[in-house]
């Protein structure tokens, strides 16, 4: 520094070592040290604690725009987020109804046929021997445990049904779930990349690999995993069964032992006086009495189930669709909440650090050249 050449003539070979910025004993003056008394000292509040930042104020300092970039990116996501899910929650909450009303005209439908003898391939329970699986996940990711919850339930049916002693055809939807059972050797037997938003298209294309697979009896039953869609704050990993309609516990293996799987949406079903009654949520409510009355069919019963069993298909894999879509843009509108919150604290501890840093660089300095200064006189 500039006081080193105007001690060159002073001290001989003037060294770092002669301006020690610790304690500064060295051939240079002291300065006296003011001891303070500990009720003295009890007056100045502490200083908040810091997390351990180990750098350098350069390195500080870039990392303090790096956190501000990530902020600015975070917050640009969540924005989005937001935004997208409003539609998405309204596409789930008026497509509903719909969904709903149509299982209950099937059950019912289906129920009569049963009185009168008629037979249909979508609903004829037989001994399972191969389930599909229809596990829907996300294309991208940064969204929370979307993705990690819906793969662990799907993995988990994997395992049940590999304990049973059955088989089972794995169909995948979303880019996610492909990745995740390829780093684990799982055979995905058919892979369908997701679009932005859900559609009929796309469901049907899901339905037709599900029609054809149960009626050429490759499988004799069918499960769709996704996650359904509570609120913005919450959403449940669930299992609902497509086929074949029936009661719970009737889908059983060869030996006789039920296959169904625990908290089955589909199977929260149950017969009184050898009807079926629905007692699957609160959303779907409980049917009134006498809802169900005598149909009278112009054409033949097995006619109207094979026309509506398509159109059951489509409109299920599509709620589907809805719910997990809805589902994954509010876990990551949260998540990326989190991340921008988290973005800001970071960079208030980082900039609290640095300025403390500079400060006491600045300290530092100040102090050599007033010590430096002392040397001269």
């Amino acid at each position: 520094m500039a006081y080193l050449s105007l001690l060159a003539g002073i001290i001989p070979n003037p060294s770092l070592r002669y301006f020690n910025s610790i304690s500064f004993q060295s051939q240079l003056n002291p300065f006296p040290v003011i001891e303070t008394s500990p009720s003295s000292r009890s007056h100045f509040p502490p200083f908040p604690p810091l997390p351990f930042i180990q750098s350098g104020i350069r390195e500080i300092r870039e990392r303090i725009e790096t956190v501000k970039n990530t902020q600015k990116v975070t917050e640009a996501m969540k924005l989005v987020a937001a935004a997208k899910v409003r539609r998405a929650q309204e596409a789930v909450v008026n497509g509903r109804p719909f969904a709903v009303s149509l299982v209950e005209t099937l059950f019912d439908i289906n129920d009569q046929c049963q009185l009168d003898d008629v037979e249909t391939p979508l609903t004829a329970v037989r001994p399972v021997k191969r389930v599909a699986l229809i596990v829907i996940a996300a294309d991208r990711g940064l969204c929370g445990g979307f993705n990690n919850a819906i793969l662990k339930k799907a993995e988990s049916r994997i395992s049940e049904l590999r304990n049973l002693g059955l088989d089972y055809t794995l169909i995948s939807v979303g880019k996610k779930g492909n990745s995740y059972f390829q780093r684990r050797d799982v055979n995905v037997d058919r892979f369908v990349e997701g679009e932005s938003f859900p559609t009929s298209k796309e469901a049907q294309v899901i339905a037709d690999d599900v029609f054809s697979l149960f009626l050429s009896e490759e499988v004799d039953k069918v499960e769709l995993l996704y996650t359904k869609f509570v609120s913005l704050i919450k959403s449940d990993p669930v299992i609902h069964t497509l086929l074949p309609l029936s009661a719970k516990g009737a889908a059983r293996d060869v030996n006789g032992y039920s296959v169904d799987a625990i908290k089955d949406e589909m199977f929260r079903l149950s017969t009184k006086d050898g009807k079926l009654i629905v007692e699957r949520d609160q959303m779907m409510g409980c049917r009134k009495k006498g809802l169900s009355p005598n149909y009278q069919f112009e054409q033949d019963p097995a006619q109207i189930l094979d026309a509506l069993m398509p159109l059951y298909l489509n409109s299920q894999i599509l709620r589907a669709l809805q719910e997990s879509y809805a589902s994954e843009l509010a876990s990551r509108m949260n998540a990326m909440s989190n991340a921008t919150d988290n973005a800001v604290e970071l960079r208030k501890s980082l900039s609290t650090a640095y300025n403390r840093q500079r400060q006491a660089k600045i300290t530092g300095e100040i102090l050599e050249i007033v010590a430096g200064a002392e040397a001269l006189m």
